[in-house]
């Protein structure tokens, strides 16, 4: 995987194709060990793995903010009582794990991390040294796998207790048995463990290894190119990086080693939404600098869809943000191990009493202390070391029960220690893009205020625009050969009222203008040669013809555009070409760009026509930003809310036509905002503001991302089972907002609460009390608001989240989606699922109590990381409903059943004790109590494994049969008498 920074582009644009098919990672990186002999070359099909770096850099400044995704707050840790029952209970951990974390910190101090110089081709400038440049997610190493492997099961009590148990018998006043009747089930169950641990292990290291010594290519582009940023932020949709302009315009390739330049870059953090630094050319007069922003970046585990680049690596290893918003995996142990290991201490101090009163009737005679200890050996079969014998193998058997079930197919358990948490989740958090939603726009409706056109009425647009276009094409003087019509002068005077054919084509001329999109072409079929063929031979009709955009929105409304017959088929940083119905290609040029950003919400753009050299300002966005800007009407507001209550997602689109000397006067205007050293972001905007005056309004565009199979039925069925859905997406919030609707994550009787946006302590306490006016109401908030909230208010907003029927969190990052899993868990003590289909999604499925992956377009990695994979999102209703359900039940009973049993041996010892005077004599012999624990009495104890009170088709018809399961054992931490809040509780 390497990132680079395009600094100047090779001429031809071939081997595109060839590039996109090996799917070259691309990453921002800096330079490390393996990467400086590389700096002064292209860097091409080597094996290093590198990742990010500034990949190509602008003209455009970016202020500096403080990072979106530092570590949210821990949550608030009610004090424990420091006694005996601490100690007894977790204490001792405690106390061990403290002293392991101070030791390991004091080994391993982390390096600050700082701003970096990197200079072009010049590695023996760098005088820091970087991290190696390789991924690691193992958990052990050679030296720590068997005492790590030890630990993890030693911590516990219930395997503690066998072990102080199996090594009494090395004592021989202490000998009631043969050893193997305690060290070989004890054994048994270790090397089960260690080989799954082994095996788990290898395949991590296997994983590493490949992507490693992942090859990536050389690859150029004419001054940018489009990235895929899925496996970061789970958006499928491609981003427009840039160059740095003053690179683009060297002789030659090789002369960006022989000037002086450096970049200077922001010390690595999380954030994966900005980037600040600065490109330098000193060997020029005056001296060259350019402002490098988020644009001209690629990080760490991108790919480059299409183009070619050369860059500079910046941030290498651990320093990258795929990593640093990667956390650690963790060894999960379920709720029902968690219990048992509660019940055994139970059991301990049942058995402690037992040896007591028995050495007590004995009357202290002889060695009192060695009879209390034998006492205590021969009780010991009430904590059956068979029970986790039992328990394994029941778990292994429901893992392969999941995996053969023919109605979820492909279902893969990566996991095999906690399939009983399936059927104990409250709380579902998920993704949206790819998990929800096919992430497959579709365009589905076109209202111009007075008429509306759908689905099935698309051929009447498609007649009108084949008709004005033939009108025009007539008036030009009857050119039908394709050439360029000759330049007419601009309109006196617009028409007062317009026909619905000009309507409709001036709205279809708007929507195929107004976008960032970028049409490629692949090879021709039959051309030897992996090369794209040249611009002047592209057949603009070629059925291979492709979009790029940096949102699926994007693309569909230009699809559409190219279905109603007005294609876009050309296009690069300066122009863009059209094809009409006729095929005439029109000819437009790019003076100004403004592109969509989550404040303004919405983008405009500035072209010329070619024929005409008239010039039109063309904006669109969301309602509520371009209400106050467009010219009257009283159709804009009502008919966004139908369209929204439909599940469409809305953009207005208007215009502004602008003479030479109004667009002379911006764009002096502008350039002097850009060069500005302070306030340039206010500055600029409001130079463009200045246009966004009386546009006028040209039509309404509604589009469908449509859903995952089934979503609707099992997001309903999951909120019968008493299990709450909380959406994280790295999407915008209109659009998470959408989805909820449409997916009927929100119903469509419920109010949604948008949280607005807040960035002080006061505005947070404000936004809260205000929420918490509101019941049954579902909630939006952003991820930069419910920074700030948890940051002053964290016990509060987790408090009021945890009532809503629904919490859907936008513009998430991947450390912000686990810090919420976290924060659920420790405020409600309740059992959470994480389920994603992207490499955004792993630190949150990582992070929950049962994480669950979907193979999709995002790849494997979720999968990978995940306890169970699933190809679909409705399987979840199955494997939770039905699995999930049947393993906690059939665990629960065998759990008891052990117990009963032992408790019942136990007992008969007492009372063969108590007959022969309270000796402490073994009723049985060793070898009889182990067949009897395991091989004698296997089937018909293990036969619980295979218990079934409903059929499947039942559990999944009455999904409040899974809610039964969640009652139980309810923590009680957010008791129903501080659900009526008050406002003081949101103090300052």
């Amino acid at each position: 995987m390497a990132d680079q920074i395009p600094l100047y582009p090779v001429r031809s644009a071939a081997a595109a194709a060839a590039n996109r098919k090996r799917a070259a990672y691309y990453s921002a990186s800096g330079p490390g060990p393996g990467a400086d002999r590389h700096s002064r070359y292209q860097l091409e099909d080597e094996s290093a793995h590198l990742d990010e770096m500034p990949l190509m850099m602008s003209e455009e400044g970016f202020e500096n903010e403080e990072s979106d995704y530092h570590t949210l707050p821990r949550a608030r840790i009610m004090q424990r009582k420091r006694g005996l029952e601490w100690f007894v209970c977790d204490g001792w951990k405690f106390l061990c794990t403290s002293c392991c974390d101070w030791l390991i910190n004091i080994c391993q101090r982390k390096k600050e991390l700082k701003a970096r110089t990197v200079w072009l081709g010049c590695p023996e400038k760098c005088e820091e040294k970087h991290p190696r440049n390789s991924i690691k997610n193992q958990k052990y190493n050679v030296f720590t796998f068997i005492p790590g492997v030890l630990y993890e099961q030693f911590k516990f009590f219930l395997n503690l207790y066998f072990l102080v148990i199996s090594c009494s018998q090395f004592v021989p006043a202490l000998k009631i048995g043969y050893l193997y009747t305690y060290w070989a089930p004890l054994g048994f169950v270790l090397a089960v463990t260690m080989t799954r641990e082994a095996i788990d292990e290898f395949r991590r290291f296997q994983r590493d290894k490949e992507v490693n010594s992942q090859l990536y290519s050389k690859l150029t582009v004419r001054g940018s190119c489009f990235i895929r940023t899925d496996q970061l932020d789970g958006e499928t949709d491609w981003k427009l990086k840039v160059a740095v302009s003053c690179t683009q315009r060297l002789p030659a390739l090789g002369d960006l080693f022989s000037i002086n330049a450096y970049v200077y870059a922001q010390k690595p953090q999380m954030d994966i939404h900005s980037f600040e630094g600065t490109f330098t050319r000193e060997d020029s007069d005056p001296p060259i600098h350019e402002s490098l922003s988020i644009e001209n970046t690629l990080w760490a585990s991108t790919i480059v869809a299409s183009g070619t680049v050369i860059g500079v690596v910046i941030y290498t290893g651990k320093e990258t943000r795929s990593v640093m918003n990667t956390s650690n995996p963790k060894n999960k142990v379920g709720l029902l191990d968690l219990e048992l290991n509660r019940l055994t201490k139970a059991l301990f101090l049942a058995l402690v009493a037992l040896s007591v009163v028995m050495v007590t009737l004995q009357g202290f005679v002889g060695p009192w202390y060695r009879n209390l200890f034998r006492f205590l050996l021969l009780f010991s079969y009430i904590i059956p070391i068979s029970l986790r014998v039992n328990l394994d193998m029941g778990k292994a058997v429901y893992g392969w029960m999941m995996m053969k079930d023919e109605n979820i197919p492909g279902t893969v358990v990566r996991t095999s220690t906690i399939p009983e948490e399936l059927g104990r989740l409250v709380y579902l958090l998920t993704d949206k893009t790819g998990t929800l939603t096919q992430n497959e726009m579709i365009f589905k409706r076109l209202h111009l205020g007075t008429v509306s056109y759908g689905a099935d009425t698309m051929d009447e647009i498609q007649s009108h625009v084949r008709d004005s276009y033939s009108q025009m094409q007539s008036q030009a003087g009857g050119n039908n050969t394709g050439s360029t019509p000759p330049r007419k002068a601009q309109s006196s005077a617009p028409k007062v009222r317009k026909s619905v054919s000009s309507r409709i084509h001036e709205a279809v001329k708007a929507i195929v203008l107004c976008h960032n999109v970028t049409p490629v072409y692949e090879s021709r079929a039959g051309v030897t040669g992996e090369t794209e063929f040249a611009e002047a031979d592209q057949d603009f009709s070629d059925e291979n013809r492709t979009y790029q955009a940096s949102s699926p929105d994007e693309v569909a409304l230009v699809q559409w555009t190219e279905s109603v017959g007005l294609t876009l088929v050309s296009r690069d940083l300066t122009s863009m070409q059209l094809k009409t119905p006729s095929g005439q290609v029109l000819s437009f040029c790019i003076l100004q760009l403004f592109p969509f950003t989550s404040e303004s919400k919405r983008m405009g753009i500035i072209v010329r026509d070619e024929s005409t050299a008239e010039i039109t300002f063309y904006m669109k966005g969301a309602d509520v930003a371009m209400s106050p800007i467009v010219q009257y009407n009283d159709w804009l507001e009502e008919e966004c809310g139908n369209m929204a209550r439909e599940g469409l997602r809305t953009l207005v689109v208007a215009k502004k036509a602008l003479t030479e000397e109004q667009y002379q006067d911006f764009e002096s205007r502008y350039t002097q905002a850009k060069l500005s050293m302070h306030d340039r972001s206010l500055k600029v905007a409001a130079v463009v503001e200045s246009l966004e005056r009386e546009l006028e309004l040209l039509c309404l565009t509604g589009v469908e991302d449509q859903l995952q199979a089934d979503v609707r039925p099992t997001l309903e069925m999951l909120r019968n089972a008493g299990i709450k859905i909380w959406m994280l997406t790295g999407d915008k919030l209109e659009t998470a907002t959408c989805i909820a609707k449409s997916s009927h994550l929100v119903s469509r009787t419920q109010d949604i609460h948008i949280f607005r946006q807040v960035t002080s302590r006061g505005e947070a306490h404000l936004e809260l009390n205000a929420f918490r006016r509101k019941h049954d109401c579902a909630l939006v908030i952003s991820g930069d608001s419910l920074e700030v909230c948890l940051k002053y208010y964290e016990h509060e907003f987790v408090e009021l989240a945890c009532q809503c029927p629904a919490v859907v969190c936008c513009r998430c990052s991947p450390t912000q989606k686990a810090h919420i899993v976290t924060l659920l868990q420790q405020h409600t003590g309740r059992r959470t699922c994480a389920i994603g289909d992207g490499g955004n999604d792993v630190s949150m499925i990582q992070a929950a109590d049962c994480g669950i992956g979907i193979e999709g377009k995002e790849g494997k990695q979720a999968s990978l990381a995940a306890d169970f994979s699933i190809r679909q999102f409705r399987h979840i209703g199955r494997l939770l409903m039905v699995h999930g359900r049947n393993s906690y039940k059939r665990s629960a009973a065998l759990g008891q059943f052990v117990m009963h049993r032992g408790l019942i041996i136990s007992t008969m010892q007492a009372v063969f004790s108590s007959v022969f005077y309270f000796a402490s004599v073994p009723l049985y012999q060793g070898f009889l109590m182990v067949g009897y624990a395991t091989v004698y009495t296997m089937f018909p104890v293990f036969s619980l494994v295979l218990d079934q009170d409903v059929k499947p088709e039942m559990a999944m018809l009455y999904p409040e049969l899974y809610k039964d399961l969640t009652k139980v054992w309810a923590s009680g931490r957010l008791s129903a008498s501080r659900l009526a809040l008050t406002p003081g509780i949101l103090h300052e």
